[in-house]
């Protein structure tokens, strides 16, 4: 057990394929974390990642990095977890479930027990299923296993709404609820930029939000993975950028509003305990607070729906 108070800035990754990659190549350039420990069921594939990664380093801030096993990741501030079969064009998230489950169900355990102080953060995919296996068989602390969920479906919607009109994205403050797939939930009656609400926002040139925008950009931001998957078979570099921000925010303990999933139960009508994508202010502890959002009655349904898809996948898998 770490001391109180005793901060080490030590990450593991288990899984090193192309997100855990992208998101061990964004950590190293952020100056974040002090040693990354990278675990993987081939080990050679390990080893020639953190071979790469350290020939890399003359150009960044000094860092450890180096592949190991399980017992490895001991005294890890956060473990994130990219381990699994990667989504195949054509496919959808929910197909991914049943050997993806057993894949999480496997590691969980052993990453509990080698970092029992750790956060886990899952980013396999379909993440909020697996979230909330994870968070039932690694018998930590609530809020202390925490998924990737809607922070890359978020971003997409940001990007969209800065193109429509012509403003940095980074300006723009809307969320994506729900799944990270196809039932996801934009929350178009809190979105603003600049803190006008989206509806009534006008940009350069006069540009405004008709109907058919709305359709087209909440259409798009849940087509993304699709489209990018059908032209290069993966997606990883955003979520790479997005598992950085998590990371980020636990070992600096930023208390930053992230649209992480994480279980939850009673949150804006959910009747089930289930892992599902809220605003979710992230720090040291992991999911510290899961913001009530005032949604819309058609949102607020549209979410309740979203969780019970995932609910019903989940009660699915446990069937076997």
């Amino acid at each position: 057990m770490m001391a109180a108070g005793a901060r080490r800035g030590k990450v593991g990754l288990v899984g090193t394929g192309m997100v855990g990659s992208s998101f061990a190549y964004a950590l190293m350039q952020r100056s974040v974390a002090t040693e990354l420990v990278l675990v993987d069921l081939d080990r050679r594939r390990a080893e020639g990642e953190a071979m790469d990664l350290n020939h890399g380093l003359p150009f960044v801030s000094p860092m450890r990095i180096r592949a190991g096993d399980y017992d490895d990741l001991a005294g890890a501030e956060a473990v994130v977890i990219t381990a699994g079969r990667n989504q195949r064009p054509g496919e959808t998230r929910i197909d991914l479930l049943q050997k993806n489950a057993e894949v999480i169900a496997d590691i969980v355990p052993m990453v509990a027990a080698a970092a029992p102080d750790s956060v886990i953060v899952v980013a396999s995919n379909p993440v909020d299923v697996l979230t909330q296996i994870a968070a039932d068989c690694a018998g930590l602390p609530e809020g202390r296993v925490i998924g990737s969920g809607t922070v890359l479906d978020t971003a997409r919607f940001r990007v969209l709404l800065g193109e429509h009109f012509a403003v940095n994205p980074r300006s723009v403050h809307a969320y994506v609820i729900g799944e990270h797939g196809d039932t996801q939930v934009p929350v178009w009656s809190l979105a603003d930029i600049g803190g006008v609400r989206i509806d009534h926002f006008v940009g350069p040139g006069g540009r405004q939000k008709s109907e058919v925008d709305r359709d087209r950009i909440a259409e798009q931001t849940r087509r993304a993975a699709y489209e990018i998957i059908q032209r290069k078979q993966a997606t990883y570099y955003a979520i790479g950028l997005g598992l950085l921000g998590v990371v980020e925010a636990i070992l600096r303990d930023q208390k930053t509003v992230i649209t992480v999933c994480s279980p939850m139960l009673g949150r804006c009508g959910i009747e089930v305990r289930m892992s599902a994508s809220l605003p979710t202010v992230v720090g040291r502890s992991g999911a510290e607070h899961v913001v009530e959002l005032p949604l819309s009655d058609e949102e607020a349904e549209a979410f309740r729906h979203s969780v019970r898809t995932l609910r019903a996948s989940l009660d699915q898998v446990r069937r076997g």
